[in-house]
């Protein structure tokens, strides 16, 4: 990575695309609560312009503009929620990349200084890392995890179950939220096996004090299942599709 690319990043230029040779922009899914009916947070996915998909954008992503990439997304996340008025309702969740990150507390500046251009209360705003990023520098995970959290942020395991070093990680890193993946909800309803493994997780996780979030669920089945097992956070088709640059509607039922 090019040293130019490390250098402080301001908010009009990153919600612009940061000097990137491509654009792109946010969808919103929302994780519900359905204890309360509320909805809990709203998860920024990236978008194309057009619509097009994640992994479209990601194609343009490489060794040399990931850390560009990554502080761009932060800052047109936050500046679209708080357009959206997310932060009145419920928290934005973003995802990172810990690859991406070199020194959490240099590269955290851009994102403090988007919620204060924007408005945005930075308690409000949620991290996740996937576990499908394969990370050679666990340590250095860690450290990106505590700072945030010192900050004031709230972190997140994003699809857990489905990447690298899932109970590794979790013995190592202490985020606030773990996201079961839907390689264990799928069918849940019918799977005898992803049953056990699931409720052994949520009493693994209550103990170590951390948020549940059932996410990947499509059908009523999965939902109710998963109910019964304790868990009340939700994310999902079944609930709502990611909406583009907008709040889906949520299905209640």
């Amino acid at each position: 990575m090019h040293q130019k690319d490390f250098r402080k990043l301001g908010c009009a230029e990153c919600s612009t695309g940061c000097d990137l040779d491509f654009d792109f922009t946010m969808a919103f899914q929302p994780i519900i609560n359905s204890h309360n009916k509320t909805v809990f947070a709203q998860e920024a996915l990236v978008r194309g312009l057009n619509q097009e998909s994640a992994f479209q954008v990601f194609q343009n992503v490489n060794d040399t503009n990931r850390y560009r990439f990554d502080q761009s997304c932060r800052v047109k996340a936050i500046k679209l929620a708080a357009e959206l008025g997310i932060h009145k309702h419920s928290f934005l969740s973003i995802n990172f990349l810990p690859n991406a990150v070199y020194k959490p507390e240099l590269c955290i500046r851009t994102t403090l200084n988007a919620a204060e251009e924007y408005q945005f209360p930075k308690e409000k705003i949620i991290f996740e890392f996937t576990e499908n990023e394969q990370i050679s520098d666990s340590k250095h995970l860690e450290s990106i995890i505590q700072h945030y959290q010192q900050q004031g942020f709230l972190t997140a395991t994003d699809d857990f179950g489905s990447g690298f070093n899932g109970l590794g990680q979790l013995a190592e890193l202490k985020t606030d939220i773990t996201k079961i993946d839907i390689a264990l909800i799928k069918n849940i309803d019918q799977d005898k096996k992803r049953q056990i493994i699931v409720r052994n997780l949520v009493n693994l996780f209550n103990e170590l004090n951390m948020i549940i979030v059932a996410e990947g669920v499509e059908t009523k089945a999965e939902y109710h299942a998963l109910q019964d097992m304790g868990i009340h956070l939700f994310q999902g088709y079944y609930f709502a599709r990611p909406s583009f640059e907008s709040l889906a509607e949520v299905n209640w039922d």
